[in-house]
């Protein structure tokens, strides 16, 4: 989930970036100093939306540099237990399917891909035996959040599933649900969409 943070740190403004406007100038280090930055407690740093207050400058004897403490936003994401999210397959192995939920890839077991017996191709697609869905790179799914590990902070895990009802590739989940309510949806000729410009 997206977070939007305030934090308050003593910002060091070298004298490389004296010439440019004060807010400026602590904006480019805040981001220097945060962005990309993950922690169990913030997750990961995605941006510095503002600047809220800059307090006084001081100057420390034997460094050239201005320190500042000052209060600021950060938009974070923090991945969270059974969250839904939506993100597209970057790359298939024969173990499973990595997908980029934007700031974050995360991992879905061969598994726990579709509610069939699964197999990899060469192409570096999964199959399903039964249903005979195909899940391939590029491909648009949605998939819920089943485990979360910040043991490594350079490098969070995120487990992933996509075998419950109303997950998977966006398409399968409207045939299931076209199947389910026994209604497919009408599509419009396109002489009446024509018309309607």
């Amino acid at each position: 989930m997206f977070y939007k943070i305030e934090l308050k740190d003593h910002i060091r403004i070298p004298p490389n970036l004296f010439n440019l406007p004060l807010e400026e100038a602590v904006v480019k280090r805040i981001k220097t100093k945060y962005s990309g930055y993950i922690s169990k407690d913030l997750g990961i740093v995605v941006d510095v939306p503002g600047v809220k207050e800059i307090g006084e400058g001081i100057i420390i004897a034997g460094d050239g540099a201005s320190y500042y403490n000052v209060s600021f936003e950060l938009l974070t994401f923090k991945p969270e237990m059974q969250e839904i999210v939506v993100g597209k397959i970057k790359d298939i192995a024969e173990f499973g399917a990595f997908i980029n939920i934007g700031p974050i890839d995360g991992m879905i077991h061969i598994s726990q891909t579709m509610d069939d017996f699964v197999s990899f191709s060469k192409d570096k697609a999964l199959t399903g035996k039964e249903t005979k869905r195909v899940l391939k790179v590029n491909d648009v799914c949605r998939a819920r959040i089943i485990a979360v590990s910040f043991k490594d902070p350079l490098n969070p895990k995120l487990g992933l599933t996509m075998r419950q009802q109303g997950l998977g590739r966006l398409d399968w989940i409207k045939e299931d649900l076209e199947e389910k309510t026994g209604k497919k949806e009408e599509k419009e000729p396109r002489e009446s969409k024509e018309k309607k410009k």
